[in-house]
């Protein structure tokens, strides 16, 4: 009689979990498609960085040195206080400068920020050497109140499931003919061409 209860009991631990797994039948999210996490997770203070990584150019090319990269994240504040992401960095000299869209990022109190694209939020400038999906860089992140941390991002390809994302736009350059008829070639956002009108007879 005990074993035939303890074989009920033990039937009835292995199912309730089976049940519960499959929550509603046919419509149960884990039936839907989950894309994995190959970013890094990291915490401090309170904020939790999920999914950090860096993108790169397609698979089998490279992003060349000098060439700006994004970095994308997510962010939740576990705190009822906002927090403010004021600063990135890369500890071992990756790019020339990090800048944050607007200047930084407020996480406000018991919610999450997603710098998750498509336009790259986090831009690094100048890269010191190319950079192709497969690496890591060291990335440092400064928060108002929460401190900073440091985590290897792992590098990305733009392909498959990062191809919907962008890179930073690149500065084009602006060409205006000189009086010789040379052009010289200055770099800015947008390329504008200057043209000077031939005289016509009246």
């Amino acid at each position: 009689m005990i074993r035939s209860s303890l074989l009920a009991g033990a039937v009835a631990l292995l199912v309730v979990p089976a049940l519960a797994g499959c929550e509603a039948g046919l419509n149960a999210p884990t039936l839907e498609f989950h894309q994995a996490s190959f970013g890094t997770h990291d915490s401090v203070g309170g904020i939790i960085i999920s999914n950090a990584f860096v993108l790169a150019a397609p698979s089998g090319q490279s992003l060349q040195t000098g060439s700006d990269a994004g970095l994308f994240l997510g962010l939740f504040n576990n705190g009822s206080t906002a927090d403010t992401l004021t600063s990135v960095s890369l500890p071992d000299g990756g790019a020339t400068s990090v800048t944050i869209t607007d200047g930084s990022v407020t996480v406000p109190g018991n919610s999450g920020v997603n710098l998750t694209g498509p336009n790259p939020k986090i831009v690094l400038h100048g890269l010191t050497k190319p950079l192709s999906g497969g690496g890591s860089i060291e990335v440092e992140l400064t928060f108002q109140n929460a401190g900073s941390t440091e985590f290897l991002a792992p590098v990305e390809p733009q392909s498959f499931y990062y191809s919907t994302l962008s890179q930073p736009p690149t500065p084009s350059a602006a060409v205006t003919p000189s009086a010789n008829g040379a052009a010289s070639v200055s770099p800015s956002a947008t390329a504008t061409t200057t043209v000077t009108p031939t005289p016509t007879a009246s």
